[in-house]
């Protein structure tokens, strides 16, 4: 794995010299722009609207905020890798130490994984273990591509992973989400059903049975274009429900074909013994 970033992490008087990886992957299948005439890609030109330069070099242009419309401070490369490098050299430090449940996944953000660096593998050992032994996660700060991150250092298999997580001000209030239902009457029976139908629904996790169709279908699609094959695209599609429904029907039906749906346990064979035919008696 590529390392990302190199640091320290440390809890008390410990420190671990560790290195980051990237613990996913984007699977996006991006899509070029091409001139439909001639086939090749369009360009987009950095251009200045004022000025009316149409190629605007790399080293003339320069990083500022936008504190009011059209009102910008402009701030020097120098200054922002001064600063970054400042936040670098400091040491990841575990600030506390708490539950993971205890944080709600609408916090977290991208994962990574990390590995000890030269010398650190007995404390990184150290640290996996008694995190796991405690159940709890760490909570720490540290800055990754030009920004102070607030993030979770837990136990993944038998890997150390940084989560990174949105801070408190970054979350949108759940008081702004239109058109929510602050309390609404819900019928026994309903909910009752409901609740069956979760119960019936509900399996361990396994998330190698949940595939990207889509992505799996964009790909078909190319390579048969590619190989100039014969493209058929369509089949079954599902019927949409009507908008207006009674709800307790749908529950009803929807709980009738998840019970049919559902494989059945498989009951282990009963074994039977045959008998060797008792020789007769000769005399």
């Amino acid at each position: 794995m590529h390392t990302m970033w190199k640091g320290t992490i440390s809890f008390g008087l410990v420190n671990i010299p560790v290195k980051m990886h990237a613990a996913t992957e984007n699977k996006d299948i991006k899509l070029r722009q091409l001139h439909k005439k001639c086939k090749t890609p369009i360009k987009y030109e950095k251009t200045c609207p004022n000025c009316g330069d149409e190629d605007v070099k790399s080293e003339d242009i320069v990083k500022a905020y936008e504190y009011a419309r059209n009102k910008f401070v402009v701030l020097d490369d120098e200054e922002l890798e001064a600063l970054k490098k400042e936040q670098e050299d400091k040491a990841v430090e575990i600030m506390d130490f708490v539950q993971l449940e205890d944080i709600d996944p609408i916090y977290f953000e991208k994962s990574y994984y990390l590995s000890p660096g030269d010398g650190g593998t007995k404390a990184y050992a150290l640290l996996r273990e008694a995190l796991t032994d405690t159940g709890k996660i760490g909570i720490a700060k540290m800055m990754i591509r030009s920004k102070e991150q607030l993030a979770v250092i837990r136990v993944y298999k038998d890997a150390i992973v940084v989560e990174t997580i949105h801070y408190p001000d970054e979350v949108r209030a759940v008081g702004d989400v239109p058109n929510v239902p602050s309390q609404e009457s819900v019928g026994k029976k309903e909910l009752d059903t409901a609740k069956l139908l979760i119960d019936q629904l509900t399996t361990e996790f396994e998330p190698e049975k949940y595939k990207d169709d889509y992505r799996t279908a964009l790909m078909e699609l190319v390579e048969a274009k590619k190989n100039n094959e014969e493209i058929e695209i369509g089949g079954e599609t599902k019927a949409k429900p009507d908008n207006v429904v009674n709800l307790m029907d749908a529950l009803q039906e929807s709980l009738n074909r998840a019970k049919s749906e559902k494989p059945k346990k498989k009951t282990a064979a009963k074994k039977t013994t045959k008998t060797a035919p008792k020789k007769k008696a000769t005399s």
